[in-house]
């Protein structure tokens, strides 16, 4: 986390870049870099006020803004009509988190220790949850695909704004499940004593601060994404896809990769899998009611994107079932994500 503090020199650079026009792509690496450290900074401030809070609403704060950077970009983007920058990032986001951040985590830490354990009844659960996520995607696809187009156009959106309810509700259920009525089954030791390093107030500040330099570095960001792409004949689908999600979430990543050396898996894997469940029950529904202040968005997602997301929950079930992990499955996961982003560069 120290690391990604250097990067906040971007910040000033990337405002006085802004203002000095300079060209597209120049400006969405300097925005890229200076949305990392900030989204670090979002991360600490929030675990800082969950120390005051309490574990329950520290719980329901890390859930709100664990994701909150890619919301917050995906919101630029949704506003200037990027429909499939907004969409592709949604489900590269599900992919990189379960496939490259759990992957990199059973590598890193498998490197350490032979065999690492993590909780298997919170990981069946949320993978669970996770499945029915991704049918939850399915379903309005494979409707978009067999109704005829007339009909297709009078009615998609209305599809689009029921099953973001429905998600929607289902996350606030899962919420309760886990912070109320079984949250036994995702009781984790704690082997130390942790005290806030910050103030109450100034954890406040840093992450109004962050949040509202991250808007602002959002709209640099997206507004760069069009000529970028056209400049270098790189594809709006791949940025969305790919490196959206890596920008957006790589404090989120690092953390999880630390975890997992310091083998603390458990925390690793609630990470990689709650985070891919928020993407779908939290951001996504948000998302589409957002829309509807400008263009509505629906719900549907291309082939590609559905392929690689039912693939790519499937092998995360069956790698995290059993509750152990070691180098070998996280190297099978990352094989997977490679595979997955040198498709979506080709296309």
């Amino acid at each position: 986390m120290k690391i990604l503090r250097y990067l906040l020199i971007f910040v000033p650079i990337s405002i006085v870049g802004e203002f000095m026009q300079v060209s597209p792509t120049l400006m969405f690496v300097l925005a890229a870099l200076a949305i990392i450290p900030l989204a670090g900074m979002m991360g600490e401030a929030t675990e800082e006020i969950s120390y005051y809070s309490g574990p329950r609403i520290g719980g329901f704060l890390n859930a709100t803004f664990g994701n909150a950077t890619e919301l917050i970009i995906a919101f630029f983007a949704l506003k200037a009509g990027l429909f499939d920058v907004v969409k592709a990032s949604i489900a590269g986001s599900v992919i990189g988190n379960i496939l490259m951040v759990l992957g990199l985590s059973m590598l890193v830490g498998g490197i350490k220790y032979k065999t690492q354990s993590f909780n298997k009844k919170s990981t069946e659960v949320s993978s669970s949850m996770l499945l029915f996520a991704v049918i939850g995607l399915t379903i309005p696809a494979i409707f978009t695909h067999t109704v005829a187009a007339d009909l297709l156009n009078t009615r998609y959106e209305g599809l689009s704004v029921i099953v973001a309810v429905i998600m929607f509700g289902i996350y606030l259920l899962s919420l309760y499940f886990s912070f109320y009525t079984h949250k036994d089954i995702y009781a984790v030791e704690h082997d130390e004593e942790v005290t806030s390093k910050w103030s109450l107030k100034k954890a406040i500040g840093v992450l109004v601060g962050a949040t509202v330099l991250i808007g602002l570095e959002s709209e640099f960001f997206v507004g760069a994404v069009e000529p970028m792409t056209q400049a270098i004949g790189l594809s709006e689908f791949f940025v969305g896809i790919i490196l959206v999600p890596i920008i957006g979430n790589a404090a989120e990543h690092s953390t999880a990769i630390v975890m997992a050396y310091k083998n603390k898996m458990d925390v690793a894997v609630e990470i990689a899998i709650s985070s891919s469940l928020q993407i779908i029950l939290f951001v996504t529904p948000v998302l589409i009611f957002l829309s509807l202040l400008f263009t509505p968005m629906s719900i549907v997602f291309n082939e590609f994107e559905l392929v690689a997301l039912i693939f790519s929950v499937l092998i995360a079930n069956r790698v995290a079932g059993d509750g152990k992990s070691n180098w070998l499955e996280g190297v099978q996961l990352l094989a997977v994500y490679l595979i997955i982003a040198v498709s979506f560069f080709i296309l």
